[in-house]
């Protein structure tokens, strides 16, 4: 277990680990890939307009003109028993004050959601938003950071925490040396260097912006106004 005062994994150190951890999910994914193309509905969109679709549902949700509740989910649930078709992938912290389908207006079928503490990138969350991207065919990724969030805040303050809460702290504490100890500027700098691993530690999402068939952006989401702004 990590304790507050570990320091933090050398960034030079961890990027590699991450570019080989990558590589070995990018080999285990190309199995899948072998045998499955992506799909095809809603995924037609291009990475440019799915990020637009996403952020004209946020413009919806802060003027409470919300329109994914007017779908039928019913019929939705029964047209995806066999597949998703996802156009987004976003990658929110685990904050229940962040409902990602809800302040995007988007329903069931439409964003590829990953949550953990941070909205941190590991090898899992690479893995799991490779499959989103390259299987799955989202074409838009957002890494999405937002107010007051608890484990920016815990990695500034550095106490001692129960259990394996600190683990979250490396991957957190180089946007808090960048940022200094305002939470605001942590955590947005938080979400850009996260959404910049991303882009570098995949392969598999490193080719597909090489090739321009998907999208990565940082952002932040402001829980008293509902609004999201878009940070790269």
């Amino acid at each position: 277990m990590h304790t507050p005062t570990d320091r933090m994994t050398p960034p030079s150190s961890r990027r590699r680990f991450m570019r080989s951890t990558a590589v070995t999910v990018g080999s285990l994914l190309g199995l899948e890939l072998a045998t499955r193309t992506p799909m095809r509905a809603q995924s037609t969109l291009t990475p440019d307009a799915a990020l637009q679709e996403l952020m004209a549902g946020n413009a919806r949700f802060v003027a409470n003109q919300m329109t994914s509740f007017e779908h039928d989910l019913q019929i939705l649930k029964q047209h995806t028993v066999d597949k998703q078709e996802p156009f987004a992938s976003v990658l929110s912290c685990a904050d229940s004050r962040v409902p990602v389908e809800l302040l995007f207006d988007q329903t069931i079928n439409h964003i590829f959601v990953n949550r953990v503490a941070g909205n941190v990138i590991t090898s899992e969350i690479i893995a799991s938003i490779e499959y989103g991207a390259a299987v799955l065919g989202t074409k838009v990724i957002v890494v999405l950071g937002h107010a007051n969030c608890g484990a920016v805040k815990a990695t500034i303050q550095a106490k001692s925490v129960p259990g394996q809460i600190s683990a979250l702290y490396p991957h957190i504490q180089a946007a808090v040396d960048q940022a200094g100890s305002n939470l605001e500027a942590a955590t947005k700098t938080n979400a850009k260097m996260q959404a910049e691993l991303l882009s570098k530690a995949s392969t598999v999402i490193a080719g597909l912006l090489k090739e321009k068939k998907v999208k990565v952006v940082a952002g932040y989401y402001d829980i008293g106004s509902g609004a999201v702004t878009l940070l790269s």
